[in-house]
């Protein structure tokens, strides 16, 4: 398996404009968050870029793109039906090779020199097999992302064979069908945003919407079935995810980039003055 190409998804109608917002990455660059994702995958391996957008979004998404933009193609999802949907709109750009699959609203910080999208990249090459990057998540979460439930495989490596998955589960059902042995008590392994697919996962999406064509296309349904099927991983990326799009994501993705880089001294000497003087609306 050798992953040259990347899916981004960027046409979720609520979350449009947030990959175009601007944040000051690790070396002091100001840049738009797309521009951010894309460098990550590019520093992975990662040659050409698929982006699934709004039509009529195509000006503004390829002016963030920065010196990437020769490099991508814009995907327009006129008429928008799901998540697997979108994934869906980029078979053609795929043309049956494996994927790197990203979402545009996400930022990752690695806790390593190596990044996380190149980690995930590693082990999908390595073990021949799509895999997803997971994150150990607080219940209190895990109704904005989707959980995966399995056993460790990997040996010494956080790696796991994927045995379900629930979309936005709560915590009791969780609790009931999605325990990971080895995590501590109240967490569980809950997507990073980052995936590596064959060309099974649109002959998948394929199959849930001929069984139900007036229904929105989600991606989790088809996962789940991919997992029942064959050998799919998840690995605990070294790293941080952040979903600019939730509340205080943007401020706490850039304080994850700040405190990542070149200017962390200068950051942390800030955030010290702040909490030493609050302003005056503070008790």
């Amino acid at each position: 398996m050798k992953i040259r190409k990347a899916l981004i998804t960027a046409a979720n109608p609520r979350q449009r404009t947030l990959p175009l917002q601007t944040l000051v990455d690790r070396d002091g660059e100001t840049k738009a968050a797309l521009q951010i994702v894309l460098a990550e995958a590019a520093e992975a391996g990662i040659e050409q870029f698929g982006v699934i957008v709004c039509p009529g979004d195509e000006a503004n998404y390829a002016a963030a793109c920065g010196p990437f933009q020769s490099q991508v193609e814009f995907i327009p999802q006129a008429n928008p039906q799901g998540y697997g949907d979108a994934i869906l709109r980029g078979r053609e750009f795929c043309h049956n090779e494996p994927f790197l699959h990203l979402v545009g609203d996400h930022l990752h910080v690695s806790q390593t020199a190596v990044g996380c999208a190149r980690q995930l990249i590693a082990i999908a090459e390595a073990e021949n097999c799509p895999i997803s990057a997971v994150q150990p998540t607080h219940e209190s979460l895990l109704t904005a992302y989707g959980t995966v439930g399995g056993k460790l495989t990997g040996g010494d490596r956080p790696i796991y064979q994927i045995e379900s998955i629930i979309e936005k589960p709560t915590p009791t059902l969780a609790e009931q069908q999605l325990i990971v042995p080895g995590l501590r008590a109240g967490y569980y392994l809950c997507f990073f945003g980052l995936h590596v697919f064959d060309a099974e996962i649109f002959n998948l999406l394929d199959e849930q919407r001929a069984g139900a064509p007036a229904d929105k296309l989600g991606l989790t349904p088809a996962l789940h079935a991919m997992a029942a099927r064959r050998r799919y991983l998840a690995l605990t990326v070294a790293g941080r995810r952040y979903d600019i799009g939730s509340r205080y994501g943007l401020l706490l993705a850039q304080l994850a980039l700040s405190l990542a880089g070149r200017d962390r001294d200068i950051v942390l000497t800030q955030i010290v003055e702040l909490l030493a003087h609050p302003s005056s609306g503070q008790s």
